[in-house]
């Protein structure tokens, strides 16, 4: 009895497991961007310094401890950095196994990943995530962000246009 040991793929298959690797370069512009700017702020504010670029916008150094608008604030770094790295590994699978053409999705993944491994540099490193985005208007608030946080929130409405578009049949 003989097994088959054929091991070509078609292209289809081929290109369905390695074509959106390339999108990783942007994954990689967020993180760097994302460093940048922060190591930029921190080098040239203390905490809390704040210098207006607007009459609605403020680059102010605030420190992070939390998630998302500080929730879970005071819990240990290295839980954030642990569910950055999940996150990370989960986008990594979806972005093998999604379609080539689905060219949308793979690029807020790619943002999103970024994004999430931007902040836990942060977190591993410092302990904390530098937020300096300071933005107001008409005494509304809105908490403190960074690059990585933009990029994870662009990848979000970009998947949510993704998922509203119609689909060809």
């Amino acid at each position: 009895m003989t097994l088959s040991t054929d091991k070509t793929t078609t292209p289809d298959e081929r290109g369905f497991q390695l074509q959106n690797v390339h999108w990783l370069w942007l994954s990689a512009a967020v993180i760097a961007v994302d460093q940048i700017t922060k190591q930029l702020v921190v080098n040239n504010l203390e905490l809390f310094d704040r210098i207006p670029l607007f009459s609605w916008l403020n680059l102010t150094l605030m420190h992070n401890t939390g998630a998302a608008f500080s929730i879970f604030a005071g819990a240990t770094p290295w839980f954030f950095v642990g569910l950055s790295v999940i996150v990370a590994i989960g986008i990594l699978v979806w972005m093998r196994r999604h379609p080539h053409g689905e060219r949308l999705v793979a690029a807020s993944l790619a943002l999103i990943m970024g994004g999430a491994l931007g902040n836990a540099i942060d977190r591993a490193a410092r302990g904390y995530v530098v937020d300096f985005v300071d933005f107001h208007i008409y005494g509304w608030h809105y908490p403190a962000f960074n690059v990585a946080d933009s990029a994870i929130v662009l990848g979000a409405i970009l998947m949510g246009v993704d998922m509203l578009r119609p689909r060809r049949g």
